[in-house]
């Protein structure tokens, strides 16, 4: 058995302090990875990784690297759908969760968007994240870690 890690894929995370100070406090590691066009800072109980610039290396490097009952922190819904499938825990940087129940809607929401984008149809896209997003981050990483410690 290995010990549980919080891997997250560190491109555009808004929320890399919470997420170092809520995994400090349970002393799991953290493992932050990003392409070299994301500057991230390793701290205390931080590991970081910088791949190259092309799309989708940090994806590709996390998904081979994560294993069985760690913790991913990501917006992408491909990398969650690979995660899960692996048996991590999934969450977002707004705090949702991805599970076996609801990535299969949202893959096909991201399909249906996706043409609609090359029809020409554009979103607003995602409001900025205020302080009170990442504390609604830090409560869920919380609460999830205290469920998973729970059931050790």
């Amino acid at each position: 058995m290995h010990t549980m890690r919080i891997v997250v894929d560190g491109d555009a995370c808004p929320v890399k302090h919470e997420i170092g100070e809520v995994a400090r406090t349970f002393h799991i590691p953290v493992l932050m990875v990003s392409s070299y066009d994301h500057f991230i800072q390793g701290e205390e109980g931080v590991e970081t990784v910088q791949v190259d610039r092309s799309d989708q290396s940090a994806d590709l490097y996390i998904a081979n690297h994560i294993r069985y009952g760690d913790v991913v922190v990501t917006q992408d819904y491909g990398l969650a759908a690979l995660a899960l499938s692996k048996g991590c825990h999934v969450i977002s940087f707004r705090g949702g969760s991805y599970t076996g129940e609801n990535i299969e809607f949202m893959l096909d929401r991201r399909h249906h968007q996706a043409k609609a984008r090359r029809r020409g149809s554009y979103g607003k896209g995602p409001k900025p994240m205020t302080q009170a997003d990442k504390i609604f981050f830090q409560q869920k990483l919380t609460k999830l870690l205290h469920k998973l410690q729970e059931n050790v």
